[in-house]
Formats: structure tokens, sequence, C-alpha cells
């Protein structure tokens, strides 16, 4: 570490000159909170966010507040940030979340499917197949308009119940996606069991699909200690999108192993020592993880943030 808290800059060959952080924490952290964050805290995070050079900050999620009650104040929320000058997608789980997020000018949903059939059935009680059909007219009415829309892919390397999954299975949904019009696909390692050859066969033979890395993020758990190594590996893969959380926030609900996802402040470490831009000012970032703990009354997991914030 140099004097400044920053990592010493040694390019590394080959990979992408700039990453695009998609922050989760707001949605895919908060979500998993045992108790509500008031709204008005919720927003304080999403600014403090963007005023650390946080370009994409996923807001809240219009989901039925008996599923997840922690985002029952979007319609409250929404409107308190969207004038940021960011982006600020959120999640919508089927027309009715649509409407919703249409109704207050969002301009990027996401729409959150299964690799897994276990999954599907605990986490929307459906298929995958039924499930992917109640997404369709979302995608297709989002796009006429001129919305973007992003498909979250969970259970991409492993599933609770069902154990390892094989890459041609998370192709075959990839490729569903693709063609219902999703712009972007974010492929999830829900349980945090990835590693970095599972990471690189399941990006090659997504390419050998015509799912181009151009058009994929990844979202790693780390559970197993392997996000950032998967991140590394995504990155030789040409990927330029990466999913992560300010201070290590979150996890899934569903999956009773997952830790939190990766901690923004130790991906943007990385990164930074890697000579790639992200635009992310990482002071500002862990000041705003180190004041999001002390409303959650406990301290940060992320490993960069207790560093920074211990430092003398």
């Amino acid at each position: 570490m140099t004097a400044s808290g920053l990592p010493m800059t040694v390019p590394s060959p080959g990979l992408p000159a700039r990453v695009r952080i998609h922050e989760v924490g707001p949605r895919d952290g908060l979500q998993n909170e045992q108790g509500t964050v008031p709204t008005e805290v919720k927003a304080e995070f999403i600014r403090r966010l963007a005023d650390a050079g946080l370009d994409t900050v996923e807001a809240t999620s219009f989901v039925h507040p008996k599923w997840v009650p922690q985002l029952a104040d979007a319609e409250a929320l929404f409107p308190q940030v969207r004038e940021l000058g960011v982006r600020l997608p959120v999640l919508v789980p089927n027309e009715r979340g649509l409407d919703r997020a249409l109704a207050l000018g969002a301009r990027e949903v996401a729409v959150f499917a299964s690799a897994t059939e276990s999954f599907a059935k605990a986490n929307l009680n459906r298929t995958v197949d039924e499930s992917l059909a109640m997404f369709e007219p979302v995608v297709t009415r989002a796009k006429a308009e001129g919305v973007s829309v992003r498909g979250y892919l969970s259970m991409c390397f492993g599933d609770p119940w069902q154990g390892p999954v094989p890459v041609e299975q998370v192709v075959g949904v990839c490729r569903r996606l693709a063609d219902m019009g999703c712009d972007e696909l974010s492929l999830g390692d829900t349980i945090g069991v990835a590693t970095p050859g599972h990471v690189k066969a399941l990006l090659a033979a997504l390419g050998a699909a015509g799912i181009p890395a151009s058009s994929l993020a990844v979202h790693f758990h780390d559970t197993y200690g392997q996000a950032l190594a998967n991140t590394y590996a995504a990155l030789e893969h040409g990927v330029t999108t990466v999913d992560a959380s300010a201070g290590g926030l979150g996890g899934c609900p569903y999956a009773r192993s997952a830790t939190g996802n990766l901690a923004t402040e130790d991906l943007v470490w990385m990164l930074h020592g890697l000579g790639i831009q992200t635009g992310v000012d990482l002071g500002r970032l862990t000041a705003t993880s180190v004041w999001l703990a002390e409303r959650l009354g406990r301290p940060s997991p992320s490993r960069t943030v207790r560093a920074l914030s211990h430092k003398e």
C-alpha cells in the first residue's frame, strides 16, 4: 500500500483498460437485512455511491412487498434519487413490477432468472420454462418503451439442491434470455462455488454460442474466497462489467450457504492495482461503507474497508 492508501499500479497485459462496476448494494445488499432500513438512509446511500464515482447503482426492486419487505418503499425511494445523473437500474419480477417502475420514470430494468429448476421453484415458484414465459412480455414491453433490460441468471456454477450445474444448461438459458431481447446478461455465482477454470469454460461456451463477452457481466459471491480470482479470470476473457456490493453487503435469501457479494472496495483495490480505470474514488467509497455500517450496527465484511478505515 502506498502512503496515499492506494495500491501500487502494476498493469497486467491483456486486461481491459476500463471496467464498469455495476453496484448492487442498495438492492441486492439491503434486501437481505433482517430489519428495515429507513428510506432516507437508502437514498443517502445511493447519493454517496454516486458521489464516489459509481455510474451504475441498482436502486431497488419493484417486487411485491410480501416477498421482499425490505424493499417495500420502492415508490418512495426512486423519486428521491432518479435525478442523480447516474444509471439507476431496478429489478422487476413481472409486468406489474414493470408498470410500477415505468410510472416512476425508470429507464433500466432487470429480470431475475434461474439456470436450475430447483432454484426457479424456490425463488419464483415456477419452472425455468414458466419463469422465462413470465419474463418475455416484460422484456418485450420494456424494449418497446426504449428501456434497456438486464437478465440476471442465478445458479450459473452450482446449486444448493442439485450441486454442480452443467455448462450447457447455463448456456441454453442464456441463449433464451438473449433471444428474448435482454441487452446484458449477468452470470450469478449465487452460492459462491465457482473457480477460475469453471468461469473460463462457461465464458468460452457462451462465446461459441454467439453470446460475446461484451454483452456479459459477472456476479460473484465470496463464500469460498474465490470472487476476486473468478473476476480476474473473467477480465482475461474480455468481460468489462462486474457486479459488486459496497462493503460486501448481501447474499441470497434463498441460498443458505451463500455469504456476501464481492465487496466493491475489494474489487476497486484490485482493479486500480492493475491500472484498470473505474472512475471510482476508493476513499469516498470506503467512507460510504463505514457510514452505512454504523447505521446497520455492524462492521463491514470488506477487507479493504477494514484495512483503510483502520489505517492511521
